[in-house]
């Protein structure tokens, strides 16, 4: 399992305000007016909260921003609807590519293709056990009862021939009158089961494409090596990190756009049981939590006291 993030904020007496909650959150996810700025703090941050949405979604998500770290404050930050016109997107999508590009971070198309998730490298094998294909190599095929249509069988085809593609060229090799639309559509397919991946951007081309195992081939073995249990347990502590604390409709209503609800609340029982995760009470709110490592007990010194 991921071990947690170290973090000074856990209170051990299981006891918090919503204001104190509320200041750990912003601390952890840079809305503290300490912008992410350089590739190196948006590595640093993204190893820190493992997950984020590059923009805010609604209905409201509990995860940070990565539009909000670059900020520095969450506030008037755009929904991607807005994003064309905020020059700050511009800038902070510039960086995320970056983090693309380093293999620092990767996306999933989880929420919303137009909002990616982004997953630091360290947690993003845990999630492809959980999302990715078992078996990557073996080419979609179409059919009654498959998850790909033709459409996206023919484009997989092409990426994994000619890949890093853009999807201008893709849809001058799929040519036939086909609509950007359409495009769009049979790449989100691939793209939801970590089939494809965008590997980088430039004016004027757009996206540019390649099949994940290819890219990132490392992670994806390590992926394929982990079980679903394993994987869902160690995601669990690692958003419940980010998030400091949170009640099960909250962790439910974040894994389940990738995972049955039943499992989620499977794990998180099992979690308990095994005193992984705890209570932590927050006005009169009960909220999980990842239980604290206990301090070392002191021992005695040469005269007997009894010291850290």
């Amino acid at each position: 399992m991921l071990e947690p993030f170290p973090s000074r904020f856990y209170d051990r007496n299981a006891l918090m305000t919503g204001p104190e909650l509320n200041q750990l959150r912003r601390e952890k996810w840079h809305l503290d007016g300490h912008p992410v700025r350089t590739p190196e703090d948006a590595h640093r941050f993204l190893e820190s909260v493992g997950f984020c949405l590059m923009y805010p979604l609604k209905p409201s998500v509990l995860a940070p921003t990565f539009i909000g770290a670059w900020a520095g404050s969450e506030e008037g930050l755009p929904a991607w609807q807005q994003a064309f016109r905020d020059p700050r997107a511009h800038d902070a999508t510039e960086l995320m590519v970056r983090l693309l590009r380093d293999h620092a971070a990767y996306e999933a198309n989880l929420f919303d293709e137009n909002n990616a998730l982004l997953l630091a490298a360290s947690i993003f094998p845990y999630f492809y056990a959980l999302v990715g294909e078992r078996n990557p190599k073996q080419a979609p095929k179409p059919g009654p009862r498959s998850e790909y249509s033709q459409l996206a069988a023919d484009t997989y085809e092409i990426v994994r021939r000619e890949g890093p593609i853009s999807k201008q060229k893709l849809l001058e090799k799929l040519g036939g009158g086909l609509s950007a639309a359409a495009l769009e559509k049979s790449l989100a397919e691939l793209w939801s089961k970590l089939r494809i991946t965008r590997v980088g951007y430039r004016p004027g081309e757009g996206a540019f494409w390649d099949v994940l195992y290819r890219w990132s081939g490392d992670a994806v073995r390590e992926g394929i090596g982990l079980s679903v249990a394993e994987a869902l347990s160690a995601l669990l502590s690692k958003y419940l990190d980010c998030v400091i604390a949170a009640d099960q409709q909250e962790i439910e209503s974040f894994f389940g756009n990738f995972v049955p609800r039943s499992r989620v609340q499977e794990a998180i029982k099992a979690l308990l049981a095994a005193r992984e995760l705890s209570f932590l009470h927050v006005g009169t709110r009960s909220l999980i939590r990842v239980t604290p490592a206990k301090a070392e007990p002191p021992f005695p010194d040469s005269q007997g006291v009894r010291r850290r």
